[in-house]
């Protein structure tokens, strides 16, 4: 039965706004009526919404975010858990959102599980709110039917991947800060106070120290075409974000990132933990492995580790152990082909994935902890040095004139 929300006025005159199951609008209105409400608006809720546009993506933000998806799974959990029908427990979620984005996008997935369509099909139709991962997880819950149990296993997954998401974030937040107060004062002492103080030696006959020769010439080229070498920056990271638009171009330079010293080795954790977790929670879930591994490959961020798990699909396909396949491919962390053949060999490849996630994800954040940690006085310490030498560059021509003086 379709969803429709409205906005109507009740006995005292006070607009109320919801949602109700009805077959056309005009018999929402009647049960609006029914209930001695004066309808306003009826509005049919989208059944499916089309994959948006960039524009859409800027303007308009999603009914869930990563921690209210979670947050939302973690009820759906606990409501379907504890023996109540999937309609009902929908629509309680629906009656308690808090916001009418979520309201309604609640409602039109129970109208769609009210129509008969199975919970992962519905689900799919947002494909702004819930990834194809979210959505497989989902069915084969319901085709095994413990749909409650994959519910909390998705949402121990959505927390734990913002929990690392958040750590990460925190991490690299300080260094970000420090490096950005870093510039704004650079740039305020070189663009108005080194002019200021090299205008009161303009007419001296004697000749500027070099430094200070220096921080004016570079202090007029910033002031001259500070401008035009933002633009240029502008239109070089613009480039380079068309550059990797392309498929080739992209898994090329993916494949020179994971080989820095320590981004690289952040990178390859990062999604290989990803990787881990996701092939976990499908494996887990009842998926079968070959589907599994092509929705975890689905999930690389990193487009050469991307192609080297469409590799490992391959050999999967044509005979080859889960661990060995893994093995072969040199850019994913030993751990997890070892972790993947202990699972094989012990008939736990869920928990040994598993494990092997926890353990990727806390070696990310220990390493990102540790450069955040050498960061943070490099930083400083650059940047006392940068202010050292303007200071120096104003002081030793007033130094000069004082010795001249005597």
């Amino acid at each position: 039965m379709p969803a429709f929300s409205f906005e109507a006025l009740d006995a005292e005159g006070r607009v109320r706004r919801g949602t109700v199951d009805a077959d056309s609008p005009k018999a929402a209105r009647g049960l609006l009526r029914a209930q001695a409400l004066v309808p306003l608006d009826v509005q049919a809720l989208a059944e499916a919404q089309p994959e948006p546009s960039l524009a859409q993506r800027l303007l308009t933000r999603p009914a869930f975010n990563a921690t209210s998806l979670a947050v939302w799974t973690r009820q759906l959990a606990g409501l379907v858990g504890s023996g109540l029908p999937l309609e009902r427990a929908l629509t309680a979620l629906a009656e308690e959102a808090d916001q009418p984005a979520q309201a309604h996008l609640v409602a039109a997935l129970r109208a769609e599980v009210n129509a008969g369509a199975p919970f992962a099909r519905a689900l799919a139709l947002h494909p702004r709110e819930f990834s194809p991962i979210y959505c497989a997880v989902i069915g084969a819950g319901e085709a095994s039917g413990a749909l409650g149990e994959v519910l909390e296993r998705l949402a121990d997954d959505l927390e734990a991947r913002q929990q690392l998401r958040a750590k990460l974030v925190g991490a690299a937040l300080y260094p970000a800060i420090v490096t950005l107060v870093a510039l704004v004062i650079v740039l305020f002492l070189v663009t108005y106070v080194v002019p200021q103080v090299a205008s009161v030696f303009a007419g001296s006959k004697r000749a500027l120290p070099w430094l200070t020769v220096a921080m004016l010439a570079l202090s007029d080229f910033v002031r001259h075409w500070g401008w035009a070498l933002l633009g240029t920056i502008i239109l070089i990271a613009a480039a380079g974000r068309l550059a990797l638009a392309k498929p080739g171009f992209r898994q090329i330079f993916d494949a020179w990132w994971l080989r820095l010293p320590l981004l690289g080795r952040l990178a390859r954790g990062y999604n290989a933990a990803r990787f881990a977790s996701t092939l976990a929670m499908l494996a887990g879930a009842g998926v079968p492995i070959l589907r599994a591994l092509q929705a975890a490959a689905e999930t690389l961020s990193n487009h050469a580790l991307r192609a080297d798990a469409l590799d490992a699909l391959a050999l999967v396909r044509e005979g080859a152990p889960l661990a060995s396949a893994l093995a072969q491919k040199k850019r994913f962390p030993g751990l997890l082909a070892m972790f993947a053949r202990l699972g094989e060999q012990t008939g736990r490849l869920a928990p040994m994935l598993d494990r092997a996630a926890t353990q990727l994800g806390n070696e990310v954040q220990r390493r990102a902890l540790q450069l955040a940690t050498i960061l943070e006085p490099l930083l400083i310490v650059s940047m006392g040095l940068v202010v050292m030498l303007i200071v120096l560059a104003v002081l030793m021509p007033i130094i000069q004139l004082n010795q001249f003086v005597r």
